[in-house]
Parts: structure tokens; C-alpha cells; sequence
């Protein structure tokens, strides 16, 4: 469904962010890509998203080739790609459920989409998207009232409102605390789960990675370092995933994050 093949990207400075990126996915897996800050991971879901053109390589979703798509073609294509944001990338001033809606709008024509105005099935299916992250009795409050945990459960729900044929989560819990990442993470793999649609994960908790997704990605100096599955992905692995000059980069887990809370 999903095939990344040589994929390459350097930035105007001459910085190589991606040197030669290559793999394949199927639909209904769940991939959790790691690595260190820098490694590239985020270039990737940019990439895929089109929101960053590749220097060199080509991305294949579903049959299309989104690296050959002119500005029209792409943005028709992204009505397919949900992405999620670390910062929730919602709007403040409105209630959870217009938040979910907005998800819709690729599937809005004419003046429904510039009126915001969204028929009872658009409404529907916000609403059943929101009982599934759990957020029903929330439909109604402003954004701005909720917790970092309930807004990035409303962007999930906004996300798969798109009905998908992939999501991309760009460091989805790095914000939240470990309680409320374990909670958004299971959400999110759950509903994932319950539609069938691929999904790739950037992380930094090398615990949250192996205890939800099916295949984990390491990415190291843009590229693959490893490609297997959470059980796979050994001491030495992570060693070499982190290693960058000959250090060793700490592994973030859910036990760094409790005693960095319990010694605040």
C-alpha cells in the first residue's frame, strides 16, 4: 500500500536530511519510527504528506505516485492522509466537534466548505469519532478548555474523520505527560486497529513504541538502521539507532518521564 523507494532529501544549506530511505507497508499495520532528534524521522512524514519535497526517490500511496502529484492532484490526495501534530494544531476558540469536522472539509464542495458548514453526515461522523477516543461529552466545549490529553484525543478523532487510507503521527505525546502518553498511544492504536488503516508513529519513548505497534522503524544519519519487529529491537540495536560520533544517546523511556515527575 505504502512504498518509499530510494527517497532522498537535502535541504538548501546542503544539509542531508534524508540519504536513502526504503520501505514498504500494508494496510492495517501499525509502525513506530524512533531514532534521535535530527535522524530524519520527521522529514519522512513530510515527505509522504507532501508538505516536503523530496530531493530525489518517489513515494507510492494506494497506486498514486505522490511524488510526481502537481498542487492540485496533492491536495485532493491528502484528503487521504491523516496527520496528527505534536502541538494539536487545533483551533482554540471552537468546540471539540468543529475541530473533528474540519477533517471533513476535503470532502466539502462550494460554498459548504467556505460557509464551514457541514451536512448531518459530516456531523455524524465527527460525533461517532469522537465516542470512539471517548469524547462524546465533549463535543461541545471549546478547545480551549480541554487537556492536552482530550486535545490530541480530538485531533485522532479529526484524523480519522479524513477516512484515511494512511495516518502520520509526528511525536504525538511528546507534550503530554507518561500517564496521559499511555492514554493517548492505546487510543490511538486501538482506533487504528478498529479501521484498518496504516499508521506511522514518530517517537521518542522506545517503551510506547514497543508496547503499541506492530513493526518499529530505527532511523540513524536519514537511514533505516532498523526494520523488525518490537521484540527485535535489541540493546545493540538501539545502540547503533543512537549512536552518533561514537556516543551514546540515552534511550527516552516512560521511566525517565515518572522520575523526572517524581523529582520535580
Amino acid at each position: 500500500m505504502l512504498e518509499v523507494k530510494d527517497l532522498r532529501v537535502v535541504f538548501p544549506n546542503g544539509v542531508e536530511a534524508l540519504k536513502s530511505i526504503s520501505l514498504s507497508a500494508g494496510r492495517g499495520e501499525i509502525i513506530a519510527i524512533v531514532g534521535r532528534s535530527g535522524a530524519g524521522k520527521s522529514t519522512l512524514l513530510r515527505c509522504i504528506n507532501g508538505l516536503q519535497s523530496p530531493t530525489a526517490g518517489h513515494i507510492v500511496l494506494d497506486g498514486d505516485d505522490i511524488t510526481g502529484m502537481n498542487a492540485t492532484q496533492l491536495r485532493l490526495a491528502r484528503r487521504y492522509i491523516g496527520f496528527i501534530w505534536q502541538e494539536y494544531n487545533l483551533v482554540e476558540r471552537l468546540p471539540a466537534i468543529t475541530n473533528v469536522l474540519t477533517g471533513r472539509l476535503g470532502y466539502n464542495t462550494g460554498w459548504r466548505s467556505l460557509l464551514g458548514y457541514f451536512d448531518a453526515g459530516h456531523r455524524q461522523i465527527a460525533l461517532q469519532n469522537l465516542e470512539r477516543v471517548g469524547l462524546l461529552h465533549r463535543a461541545r466545549n471549546r478547545a480551549d478548555k480541554l487537556s492536552g490529553g482530550e486535545k490530541q484525543r480530538v485531533a485522532i478523532a479529526r484524523a480519522i474523520s479524513q477516512e484515511p487510507k494512511i495516518i502520520l503521527a509526528d511525536e504525538p505525546v511528546a507534550s503530554l505527560d507518561p500517564e496521559l502518553s499511555v492514554q493517548v498511544m492505546s487510543d490511538l492504536s486501538r482506533v487504528a486497529r478498529e479501521i484498518g488503516v496504516l499508521t506511522l508513529i514518530n517517537i521518542h519513548q522506545v517503551d510506547l513504541a514497543r508496547r503499541f505497534a506492530d513493526r518499529i522503524i530505527g532511523i540513524a544519519r536519514g537511514k533505516v538502521e532498523y526494520d523488525g519487529r518490537p521484540e527485535g529491537l535489541t540493546d545493540a540495536v538501539l545502540d547503533r539507532i543512537y549512536r552518533f560520533d561514537h556516543q551514546i544517546k540515552p534511550v527516552h523511556t516512560i521511566e525517565d518521564d515518572e522520575a523526572e515527575v517524581a523529582t520535580a
